[in-house]
């Protein structure tokens, strides 16, 4: 929660700016309507202040996304020897994933275009997160990966910093050059449903739906094979390569 917080401190420093105002408002202001619309705006900023700050420590402090325990089902019956961690500038997780997966060898690729990735708030998480030593700066489009010799790919909360869905498209077509036949690829998202819009307001938008997500990997030619939640704010896609 401390880190989403530090990445988007501009988003709540505003918020905090709205609420002082409008409670300001409901003491100063003279007529009924306009303390009627700075109360509005308090039970606004209230709301998603606390709330989105809520939901992320919900998820990111107090689930099981960091405990890893969801690996068991997303990774069922797997062999895995080779494994390919992706993330788009903020790599705060593959170290612990392969505590998890001991035996495997791992290749980290880091998808950040400075160019492409304007955003401020990505841009403070590599400045406080820089990449883990080993790994590759790697195009989205074209990894320098061997085909057909990873037998998991894994995007965890970072994929949906490719906004296009030609861009994202081409990520998972990637991901089916080099995965084996019957490979996996361990996606996991938030979406943007009605669950991270009463979380996170506008902010939701950033994500994208399950149906975008979805086109997007059937056009590399994966399947689908389980899909489950880790709170209602997190999907987990388990993808399976042709």
């Amino acid at each position: 929660m401390i880190n989403i917080a530090q990445f988007n401190w501009p988003f709540y420093v505003a918020s905090i700016a709205a609420l002082l105002a409008s409670l300001l408002g409901l003491f100063l202001l003279p007529e009924f309507t306009l303390k009627l619309g700075c109360g509005l705006i308090f039970a606004i900023a209230v709301y998603f202040l606390f709330g989105s700050l809520g939901v992320s420590h919900l998820i990111y402090d107090c689930s099981d996304l960091y405990h890893w325990g969801w690996l068991n089902r997303a990774l069922s019956g797997s062999n895995i020897n080779q494994a390919i961690f992706c993330h788009s500038g903020f790599d705060e997780t593959s170290v612990e994933l392969r505590q998890q997966i001991r035996t495997a060898t791992w290749q980290v690729l880091d998808h950040f275009d400075a160019n492409q990735m304007t955003e401020a708030s990505i841009h403070r998480a590599r400045a406080m997160f820089p990449p883990t030593p080993g790994t590759l700066s790697s195009p989205y489009n074209a990894w320098p990966v061997a085909a057909e010799s990873v037998d998991v790919v894994f995007g965890l909360l970072a994929i949906h910093e490719l906004r296009s869905e030609g861009e994202r498209s081409a990520w998972f077509a990637e991901a089916t050059r080099c995965l084996r036949k019957g490979g996996r690829l361990v996606l996991v998202e938030h979406v943007r449903d009605a669950a991270n819009f009463l979380a996170f307001g506008p902010g939701f938008l950033h994500f994208h739906s399950v149906a975008s997500w979805r086109r997007c990997w059937e056009s590399a030619a994966f399947s689908s094979v389980d899909e489950f939640r880790l709170t209602p704010f997190v999907r987990i896609f388990v993808l399976l390569a042709p």
